[in-house]
This record gives structure tokens, sequence and C-alpha cells, in this order.
């Protein structure tokens, strides 16, 4: 079934209900047809040896292909299978169980017996399995009776059984690229075996469907075949050869308006910037929506997660330090789930540094002190704070002086941190926001000490 579904891939375009899928007319018939992925393609890696076929001592390796969706998986799974002429099976684990696993390896026993042929079975969302179902795998992978390869969308140490794991090399796909997604798009505009010329895409049509897309090369292919057929619809069924695909048959094939926005160019970048300047003056509702215009448009949210952490520490600072934390574990979390759950993180960052007192005081303070720097302000460390953990410091007099702070009363007391040129520096100024008011009597208080006019109580 597979192998024939397979087949297809490589038939012209059609009209009637038998044609295929677009992204199925489109799988990649070689390697060399495979979009992105060149790290796991490259040759000598052992995806490319089980592609291609490898034999011997170094023989084909079980493999366990992890990305997000529309990497490629299955295509790669087939390409294991046709490239060396092995028998291909393919289970889903949505709906196998290990009855359809031993079978698997019973038939693979007879075609290895008889003819000689290995058998490639590829099993998708493998993480679905259970442990007892994974066990069923064992013995067919470790004695190379089938050569597993199973696809999953979620971190297979989470999701695999250690000894399944040892047993296979594991392969990471990442999403592809929007070139990899725009030059898909025009190839299956031209073949004979997509659209075959019949239409033809606008550039911005194309723009708009590599952003929904998001590295995701079966949702463009799905997304521009319901294109055409507006496109085919709105022209009527004797136009004129190619019919045009506008922006309009995408946004009406994706019900989804095609959003003013450029990832490399001005939009990239007004964008951005007035989601921070909306954080920073406090408007929740344009904050959300600046960031609602990114993530439609397909904007990288980790870029998103970035710029929240600058604006955390710039805007917000010490009038409220959570929002820092808040915006820091946000881009961990983003990197770790992605889209679409990643909206949700990113609103609660961008709706904790909206709300949050605003001070720019750390901002202003080291712009301050590097101004001094560039401008050669700064003699020689005071020899007390110098270095005197070495032979022949005590020597230099470095160390001579200091007094540690935990010993004095408040633990601070009267000291010259600064070089001499710069001991009336003042760079730091709390503003009287948030937390931040309170660091305000303290600073002052602090400073009187460290200066030697103050009382040293905290």
């Amino acid at each position: 079934m597979s192998d024939d579904l397979f087949a297809a891939a490589g038939e012209t375009a059609g009209g009637d209900a038998t044609t295929p899928p677009l992204a199925v007319r489109m799988r990649p018939r070689a390697i060399e047809e495979v979009r992105g992925q060149s790290d796991a393609l490259k040759p000598g890696s052992p995806l490319r040896r089980l592609i291609e076929g490898a034999r011997g001592a170094a023989g084909p390796m079980s493999a366990i292909l992890w990305g997000p969706p529309g990497t490629g998986k299955t295509t790669l799974a087939h390409l294991v299978a046709t490239a060396a002429e092995r028998r291909f099976v393919e289970l889903s684990a949505i709906n196998a169980g290990v009855k359809d696993v031993r079978a698997v390896m019973e038939q693979a026993t007879r075609d290895r017996d008889l003819y000689g042929r290995q058998t490639v079975l590829f099993l998708d969302e493998i993480h679905r399995f259970s442990k007892a179902q994974q066990d069923a795998l064992l013995p067919g992978v470790e004695n190379r009776l089938v050569v597993l390869v199973a696809a999953t969308t979620e971190n297979p140490s989470f999701s695999v059984i250690a000894p399944l794991l040892s047993r296979s090399i594991l392969v990471r796909l990442e999403s592809l690229t929007d070139d990899d997604i725009a030059h898909l798009l025009d190839d299956a505009v031209a073949e004979n075996r997509g659209l075959a010329g019949e239409f033809a895409l606008s550039e911005q049509a194309r723009d708009h469907l590599v952003r929904m897309a998001g590295g995701d090369a079966r949702r463009s292919l799905t997304a521009l075949e319901a294109a055409a057929g507006v496109a085919l619809d709105a022209a009527g069924a004797g136009a004129e050869r190619p019919v045009s695909i506008e922006v309009a048959h995408t946004e009406q094939a994706m019900a989804t308006a095609a959003v003013r926005y450029d990832r490399a160019g001005d939009q990239h970048y007004d964008v951005a910037s007035a989601l921070i300047k909306s954080m920073r003056g406090s408007d929740v509702d344009a904050s959300l929506h600046y960031l609602a215009r990114m993530l439609e448009a397909g904007e990288d949210p980790r870029f998103i997660a970035r710029r929240i952490v600058i604006s955390a520490s710039e805007d917000v600072g010490m009038a409220d330090p959570t929002a820092l934390q808040t915006a820091t574990a946000a881009m961990h979390a983003v990197a770790q789930i992605g889209m679409p759950e990643a909206r949700i993180i990113l609103a609660q960052a961008v709706v904790h540094n909206a709300l949050a007192p605003k001070s720019n005081a750390s901002y202003k303070g080291i712009n301050a002190a590097i101004e001094d720097v560039r401008a050669g302000r700064g003699g020689a460390v005071p020899p007390h704070l110098r270095g005197s953990g070495y032979a022949g410091a005590a020597a230099l007099g470095h160390g001579d002086g200091y007094r540690y702070s935990h010993d004095e009363p408040g633990g601070v007391g009267p000291q010259q941190f600064l070089p001499d040129d710069l001991v009336d520096a003042d760079y730091y100024h709390p503003t009287d926001r948030g937390w931040e008011q309170s660091l305000g009597p303290r600073w002052a208080s602090l400073r009187g000490v460290i200066k030697g006019g103050g009382t040293g109580s905290q």
C-alpha cells in the first residue's frame, strides 16, 4: 500500500478523484531532491549511508527521526526503502499494536530467507507506542531483521525506551528555511507531477504561503493546492492558462489574512520596535497586538523572546526585577516548546513587561560608565583592591589596607573602590517607581558610608 502511494508521487497532475495530494506527488524521489536537512544528509552521515544502501561490517543502522511536522521524516523513510530496493512497510503508532509488529517481523523473516530482501519498517508517531509495544520491536532491530525508521515530533529521550535508543541512530531534523519552502513552491508550480505549469504563483502569494508554512513543507504544498483551486474557480473553467494565483486566493484558501510583514525588511523592524515601545509605554493591548502580528506573520518566536528579555532589563530594570526572570524563563521555554503553544508563554512575558513599573536607571548607569571608559577616564586599580593571591604581590603593596566588608558594621565600611580620577563618579540614579523606590535611600546610605561620611546603618 505504501509502495503504491510512493509510486504515485511520480505521476503527472490530474483532475480526478484518484490524483494523490500535491504534497504526495511532490515527495522527493531521490536524495538530491530533498530540501533542507543538509547536516543530516551530508556525505558519510549515518542517514545518508542508510539511504545509499550501506552494507558489510558497517551495515544499515535503524534510525529515529526527530523533528517538527513537514520536515521530511516520511520522505526520508521512503528513500531508505527505495534506494536499496528494500521492502517497505509502514505502520502508524496511532492504530498499530504488538500484533501488527509481530506480523511484520514474521513477513520480514520470510522475505529474508526466501528472497534475500531486507525490510524497512517505518513507524510513524513512535512516541505513541507504549513501553510494551516498543519492546516488541527490539528483537527485530537487534538482529537487523528489519531496519527501523521511526518518526517522532517528541523528544525521544522521554518518549522512546532506552534499549531502542541504544540500538538506533538519532537524527535531528530542522524546520525548512523560507528559501527552502519558496523553492519547493516554485518546483510544485512548474513540474509535471505538480501543477504542471497550469498556474502562475505571484510573488506576494508565494511570500504569504512561505510565512504561513512555518517551515512545514507539507503545509505549504497543501495550502498551494487549495489556493490553486480557489484561483481556478474564480477564473472559470475556460480561463486562459496559466491561471494566476494571487494573495487573495491564498487568503481565502487558508482562511488567514496576509499580514504585511517582511521578515528581512522594514516591517520586521517596525513591528518589533512597536512591540518594545508599547511595552515601555505600559499599553498591554497594543503590546499584545504587535506580538500577534509578529506571530501570525511567521516571525521566529525565539527572536521575539530575545527582544522581550532586553526590554525587561532596559525598560523595567530594578523597578521589578522579576520581569527579567519571567522573560528569561519564557525565552528558554519557547526554545523547548515551539509554536503554537509558545504564543501563550510570550504573551505572559509581554503582559508582565507592559504592566511592570518602569526604570531605565541600570541602562543609563552602564551607558554613563561606558562613556567614561571610552573617554579614557579610569586610571589604575587602587593598590588595596588588586589581586594579592600570588607570590610577590605583598612586596608590591597589593592588598595593603583592604578592608574586608564582612567584618564591617552592617557589612559595609569606608573604602575607595573607584580609580583616583573617578572617585566622584555618579552613574546609578534609582527611580521612585516600583521596587526601585526602596533602593534610592539604601544606595544613598551605602554611598555615604563608602565615601566616609555615613553611619554604617543598613
